[in-house]
């Protein structure tokens, strides 16, 4: 779960990390209202879930109570990279002598955690570590060990703050990491996190987080009932809520071939073949990621299937079943199911091996439905689903994806 910043800001304040003033709005008379509080000059910034928010239009500088209405009246309709303006952060603008970037993240790679800083804060890090990468600092924390106040304060020095408190820095970067452990994070970031203050005043200089960056793990949400308050119903999928209501792992993407499996891995891979068997075709490309998990019934099947079905962008559905807890003749179950319940006529492309495979490919034969295909292989079934799907795209007039 991606936060935005206005929210990312909240975790970091509980931890007393400096942060500029700021109200978050949902209207021009909200701003004009935030400005009151908090005084100019003042930043307007957009709220929304991916970078390069600036370079779009999407972070202004306002001197004036007129400016900054004019501002986020300007920046509440955009849609940046896809995403719409979920509001604005009215901030308090501070005089930067100097920008850093730092954050923790799970490495997935080396199975470890990471602290990352550099001295070039303020842009994207992969672009850091394309320009800087000798300015690039790099700390492995293994899961079973611990972010000491000795290891923080030995990385702020080395990092270069150029004239900053590397006591306040390591600080920060322990605060960083109670937030990453205790919120169950896969990300915590700052960038920038700046120095501020008056050049010729070294008691007015001090480190504040400009802006953040935080991700949660999913997974842990059984455990932290207060991330109700993040939820986005603004902006949240119809299809995602709905899959989460019923326990599905599901995620909307933007092609025209379905993909239902079962098990992370294998639906992953279903992807990828998709991926690879409409290469050339930007259409052709998988419409979603739907785990229904190990042990699946005949009603989650049915479920997914109409789930998957329900996006109208989806021409055909790729089945991927690996029976081991699941039972191929359960799945079947399900897909007939959904086929007599709710009228379903997309054209599904099956592939079962494993657990009572046989037995549900008996029934689907038996059921003679001209839209159910199978196929032996998951290369062949989804090549199969793939050309389905374009064969039905042609015929409807329609070649291409979401706009």
């Amino acid at each position: 779960m991606d936060l935005y910043e206005y929210q990312a800001r909240t975790l970091l304040e509980k931890e007393n990390i400096s942060v500029p003033a700021a109200r978050y709005a949902r209207s021009s008379h909200e701003v004009a209202q935030a400005v009151d509080e908090i005084g100019l000059p003042c930043v307007i910034k957009g709220q929304v879930k991916t970078g390069h928010r600036g370079q779009a239009g999407g972070v202004l500088l306002a001197k004036t109570k007129d400016e900054a209405i004019l501002a986020s009246e300007k920046i509440l309709p955009m849609t940046i990279h896809g995403h719409k303006v979920n509001g604005v952060l009215v901030t308090e603008a501070k005089n930067i002598l100097h920008e850093y970037y730092v954050s923790i993240s799970l490495d997935r790679t080396s199975r470890d955690y990471d602290v990352l800083a550099t001295v070039h804060g303020g842009t994207e890090v992969e672009e850091i570590a394309h320009n800087h990468p000798e300015d690039v600092r790099r700390l492995h924390i293994g899961p079973l060990e611990d972010f000491n106040l000795e290891a923080a304060t030995k990385m702020a020095a080395e990092i270069g703050f150029y004239h900053a408190d590397v006591d306040q820095a390591a600080e920060i970067l322990l605060k960083m990491w109670k937030v990453f452990k205790e919120t169950d994070a896969t990300l915590v970031e700052i960038n920038p996190l700046a120095k501020i203050g008056n050049p010729t005043d070294e008691s007015s200089k001090a480190l504040c987080a400009l802006d953040a960056k935080i991700s949660l793990d999913n997974n842990a949400a059984f455990r932290h009932p207060e991330w109700s308050e993040f939820t986005d119903s603004q902006n949240a999928d119809p299809l995602e809520v709905r899959a989460q209501q019923h326990g599905l792992h599901y995620v909307r993407l933007d092609g025209q071939v379905g993909v239902i499996g079962n098990g992370a891995g294998l639906v992953m891979s279903s992807l990828d073949a998709v991926a690879g068997a409409g290469e050339g075709n930007p259409a052709m490309k998988p419409a979603n990621f739907l785990d229904i998990g190990g042990g699946a019934s005949a009603a989650v099947m049915a479920e997914s299937l109409d789930i998957v079905a329900s996006d109208p962008h989806v021409a055909s559905i790729l089945i991927n079943v690996y029976g081991g807890l699941t039972s191929c003749k359960t799945v079947a179950e399900g897909i007939l199911s959904a086929i007599e319940s709710n009228g379903l006529s997309k054209p599904l492309v099956v592939r079962f091996d494993g657990n009572e495979a046989a037995e549900g490919l008996r029934l689907l034969a038996d059921a003679k439905n001209p839209h159910i295909h199978v196929n032996d292989t998951m290369e062949e079934a989804a090549a199969n689903a793939v050309a389905i799907a374009r064969e039905v795209s042609t015929t409807s007039g329609s070649t291409t994806g979401r706009h």
